[in-house]
């Protein structure tokens, strides 16, 4: 059975006549009979009286309306959904992130201008945020850092400093600023490998020739929070991720540009989907105005391939 023949009997028996029929799918009487022909003949069973112009379904007819309905009411249910993903109305976009920082900003946007998606939002290192990129377990990732890889594109959302942050008890926390050459044999918390405060920090003090003593790498920011707090070292934190609070002091690098940057990224061969490029568009609207070194807001952002 073809999905035409079927189509044809469903109108004839919900329009009660074959001219009927043909007028609402746009298809000639001829080629309606025709049809409702071959299905009759296909399996041998009568699906239509006709009396004149007129025709009322059988009872093998009217069992065979019964789930035509179904079908085409699934059929317009499908076609609804499609056209209401299309336009935005609906959808679920999967977002990772290196850190609540520099998404939420963004997920508040995207929300406000599609308030009919639903939004996941799960988070990790830089590697892991590419590698759920990767493997289509995510829409869209938040880094920071470009990823230097000809799979993904991205577009720059803010840039920011890398400060160091101690406990009260420490002698920085009497210090608004310090050079890179004092971190020189200082007890250094450090992110997990893959993180990019991690790299950045690292970068600036091998360029330096300072070389640290390294007490611990954890991944968890909260728990480098904690070993800080109770002085087991200090630790390298980008600005927007700090989070002040009691017995805490961030102080800054007054002599190395050490930088942090958060980007919007996604696959190459995604760049084109309508909610990537929604989500792309809401990120720099919500781009805040004045941003320290920040790129410039252009007028139509667009994904480009990293070098």
């Amino acid at each position: 059975m073809r999905l035409t023949q079927l189509r044809s009997f469903h109108a004839v028996a919900t329009t009660g006549s074959f001219t009927a029929a043909a007028r609402s799918l746009h298809v000639s009487q001829p080629t309606v009979t025709t049809q409702v022909g071959q299905l009759e003949v296909l399996y041998g069973v009568e699906l239509f009286h006709r009396a004149g112009r007129r025709v009322r379904p059988t009872e093998m007819g009217e069992r065979l309306m019964t789930l035509s309905r179904q079908i085409f009411g699934l059929e317009a249910e499908a076609v609804q959904l499609l056209r209401e993903s299309g336009e935005l109305r609906t959808g679920h976009l999967r977002v990772a992130a290196v850190g609540p920082s520099h998404v939420t900003r963004m997920l508040v946007a995207f929300n406000q201008h599609y308030p009919g998606i639903t939004v996941s939002v799960s988070t990790g290192n830089s590697q892991e945020v590419l590698d759920r990129l990767a493997d289509y377990s995510a829409d869209v990732g938040v880094l920071a850092q470009v990823a230097h890889d000809e799979r993904f594109v991205s577009v720059p959302y803010s840039e920011h400093a890398v400060t160091i942050f101690c406990s009260t008890q420490h002698p920085f926390a009497l210090r608004r600023s310090i050079g890179i050459a004092e971190l020189q044999g200082e007890r250094l918390i450090l992110r997990e490998s893959g993180s990019t405060t991690r790299k950045a920090i690292e970068m600036a003090m091998e360029s330096a020739g300072v070389k640290p003593d390294v007490v611990m790498e954890i991944a968890s920011r909260e728990i480098i929070r904690e070993a800080v707090l109770q002085n087991v070292g200090v630790a390298a934190v980008s600005e927007v991720e700090y989070v002040p609070g009691p017995g805490l002091r961030a102080v800054r690098i007054s002599d190395a540009k050490v930088r942090t940057y958060a980007h919007v990224v996604c696959l190459a061969e995604r760049q084109n989907s309508a909610m990537v490029r929604a989500f792309v568009q809401c990120a720099q609207d919500a781009r805040p105005a004045k941003e320290s070194g920040a790129p410039q807001r252009s007028a139509t952002p667009s994904l480009s391939t990293n070098p």
